[in-house]
């Protein structure tokens, strides 16, 4: 998706200028976790099959995939392994409409659409990089109305490797024509923050209810929520930092 166009609206680059002399034209979001809170429903999900069947979900492993793929686990073939046997359709149905349930009744996580305001009167450029698929992000960012606010969206099946490795955030700059240095990345684990700071970007981190537990001190900047500060503070942040 080369632009998520804003209606009819043309876009006219305009920047944010920290007092260190860098030149901000884009922010990049993470989907799960950061916009909508997916991790919960999707890790209580499959929590409550392995507790009907008398069995643990290891949370060591879990976070091996918050914000990635289930390349390094996954939870359904780990689960078939403990019992010997392929877990029945219907158990799987299930689980999915329990997940699907749980992340239909969340909204979107607070501050999101005041930054994403702020940075339109700004004229800056809005981006999603996600290790989710193109329909799944597409899909619910349609249903909560702010699909049209992004002008470039990259998922797992846009490039070869999802996070931690660079390859999304590389490809939503490309697609957004800024350089590393002129975007910041909105993240909310330490998956996303590791292919942020690979692809060169400075990294704001937003933990949720799942990724409060984990070591998010890579980022640039944590906050407990991106209803914490206006996009200025948060630029500010950034600027009293005096990082690269």
């Amino acid at each position: 998706m080369d632009a998520v166009c804003c209606g009819s609206r043309s876009f006219v680059t305009a920047t944010a200028i920290l007092s260190f002399g860098h030149v901000i034209r884009a922010l990049v979001f993470d989907f799960d976790g950061l916009i909508l809170d997916t991790e919960e429903p999707v890790y209580r999900s499959w929590l409550e099959v392995y507790q009907a069947h008398g069995e643990e979900l290891p949370f060591e492993r879990w976070i091996q995939i918050v914000g990635s793929t289930t390349t390094g686990f996954h939870p359904q073939h780990h689960l078939e392994e403990r019992l010997g046997r392929p877990l029945p359709k219907d158990v799987l149905d299930r689980r999915i409409g329990r997940r699907t349930e749980m992340i239909l009744a969340n909204r979107v996580l607070p501050g999101v659409v005041q930054h994403l305001d702020a940075a339109r009167e700004l004229g800056l450029k809005l981006g999603v990089a996600s290790s989710s698929t193109s329909d799944w992000v597409r899909g619910h960012l349609a249903r909560l109305g702010i699909l049209e606010r992004f002008h470039c969206m990259r998922c797992r099946d846009d490039v070869e490797h999802a996070k931690p490795e660079p390859d999304l955030y590389v490809a939503v700059l490309d697609c957004l024509g800024v350089a590393a240095s002129e975007a910041i990345a909105i993240e909310d684990s330490p998956n996303g923050i590791t292919a942020a700071k690979r692809a060169g970007m400075r990294c704001v981190a937003i933990p949720n209810s799942i990724t409060a537990r984990l070591d998010l001190s890579q980022a640039d900047v944590v906050l407990t929520s991106l209803a914490e500060v206006t996009l200025g503070q948060l630029l500010n942040r950034f600027d009293a930092s005096g990082r690269p």
